[in-house]
């Protein structure tokens, strides 16, 4: 039987949850699949999974703000109407409560941004802070297969 360690290639059912519920749950679906170091998973939780068998299920509490940071007020941040319009569609209405994907400045990744407020000049208010920063996590997973 196979056991996690840093760098292995996983198979994997799991649940993120804060104190308002799930952000994301694997178990109703297909199964993810990540490369542990490869920053898919914070290292918080990342950690919690070395040294658990094939098929074993587990469940974590995690501390607020141990999963995913504290929230900093300086990730909440104003983007002007026209930067929107040169990173996608200039037709694209923006509503609160929608995610935003970005490209990363190298265009080799993507980062996420949450509507707060739509100014009158078009410009958005993002909130850049992972949804579950500053918050207690809950980590559920059933490891599958480990290489």
């Amino acid at each position: 039987m196979a056991t996690v360690q840093p760098g292995s290639f996983l198979t994997l059912h799991y649940r993120l949850a804060g104190p308002a519920g799930d952000i994301i749950n694997t178990f109703d679906g297909k199964p993810a699949t990540l490369s542990l170091g490869s920053g898919e998973l914070s290292p918080a939780v990342e950690q919690r999974l070395i040294g658990l068998d094939e098929g074993v299920r587990s469940t974590f509490e995690l501390a607020p703000g141990e999963a995913f940071g504290e929230r900093k007020a300086d990730m909440v941040q104003w983007v002007a109407r026209k930067l929107l319009d040169a990173l996608g569609d200039p037709q694209e209405q923006y509503a609160v409560g929608e995610v935003v994907q970005f490209p990363t400045p190298d265009g080799q990744g993507q980062y996420a941004g949450a509507v707060r407020q739509v100014g009158d000049d078009g410009s958005v208010l993002f909130d850049f802070n992972h949804p579950l920063a500053s918050q207690p996590v809950t980590f559920e997973v059933l490891v599958i297969g480990v290489l």
